[in-house]
């Protein structure tokens, strides 16, 4: 069985589009319709007449989408594909520490569940909130769940976090040393470095550039550089690849060196999945209206903010 072509037929007899994370495998980028960041994605699903949306990433994004798109059934190809951020932030600790810091502002990094969504002011990602923090008059923010990114914000703005949950990290970006920066820096000495802002702040303070995923293929699609070091998840070669062809990209690390090269939920989505969700209808994302109402509100929040500082409120994420 060709799972391309099969999938390709599912997708026109279910009116359905795939939406791929910038972290699938190559071949789950090549059958998505659109590949992207997390919230663009979701963006680009409202503007489809397709009836059915397949979300080819982590479980958090593919809720995110539903509670966009309410009117459209979407689809998980593996449920229990989870996130370390989302996980490290369920919403009864929100809760709490919204009870204890009544007067303050609720700003939450995107890589969160529906959930704890709904219980935030403003919905930021890594190339967003440095912006958001720095135009709220507050003298305490609440901010979670990245704790690396909550102290690149810090060291951008000079303003004093709440961080909740205290240690809430990616699997994958808090294994990264200076040890690797050295290593790669002196196997590719004419390389660009780029990073991601979850990546601990020692890291970023060696980059040369440092932005989400979308912002490293706009990055290294302009410049003039032709070889770069990348920093984040592996998967996101094969987006560079895609989309910026001619030049080279390495991993600051290589699966065979450390297994936190990859990203184990991300790699759970495969071809097969996809096919399979297609064609049992499997499995179907639920948010409740609710929910999902409140979570647009805190996006609109954002959208307004940035719309009033003369920020494109671009929502790129990983």
């Amino acid at each position: 069985m060709n799972l391309f072509e099969e999938i390709k037929r599912l997708k026109k007899e279910r009116n359905a589009i795939i939406l791929g994370h910038n972290y699938m495998d190559y071949s789950v980028q090549l059958v998505s319709d659109f590949t992207g960041d997390s919230y663009d994605l979701s963006l680009k699903a409202q503007k489809t007449n397709a009836d059915v949306i397949v979300f080819a990433g982590v479980y958090f994004m593919a809720e995110q989408a539903k509670a966009l798109n309410m009117d459209k059934v979407v689809l998980s190809p593996d449920p229990n594909a989870g996130c370390s951020l989302s996980d490290a932030l369920p919403a009864d600790l929100l809760r709490k520490v919204k009870e204890e810091h009544p007067d303050a502002p609720v700003v939450l990094y995107v890589n969160t569940s529906i959930d704890a969504k709904a219980l935030a002011d403003y919905i930021v990602t890594s190339s967003t909130a440095v912006k958001v923090v720095s135009a709220l008059n507050a003298k305490e923010i609440i901010f979670g769940p990245d704790v690396n990114l909550a102290r690149y914000v810090e060291s951008k703005t000079g303003k004093r976090l709440i961080k909740v949950p205290e240690d809430g990290r990616c699997i994958v970006h808090a294994n990264y040393t200076k040890q690797m920066i050295a290593l790669a820096r002196k196997a590719h000495p004419n390389a660009v470095l780029m990073a991601h802002p979850e990546a601990p702040l020692e890291i970023l303070e060696e980059a040369d550039f440092v932005g989400s995923t979308n912002q490293m293929i706009e990055f290294a699609s302009k410049s003039g550089a032709k070889e770069f070091v990348v920093a984040t998840e592996l998967g996101m070669l094969n987006a560079l690849e895609l989309k910026v062809p001619g030049k080279k990209f390495y991993p600051l690390v290589s699966l065979e060196s450390c297994a936190c090269a990859r990203c184990p939920y991300m790699a759970m989505i495969t071809l097969e999945k996809i096919y399979n969700s297609l064609k049992d209808m499997v499995y179907e994302v639920k948010v409740d209206p609710k929910v999902a109402e409140r979570a647009r509100q805190a996006f609109e929040n954002t959208v307004k903010l940035l719309e009033s500082l003369n920020v494109k409120p671009v929502f790129s994420d990983r």
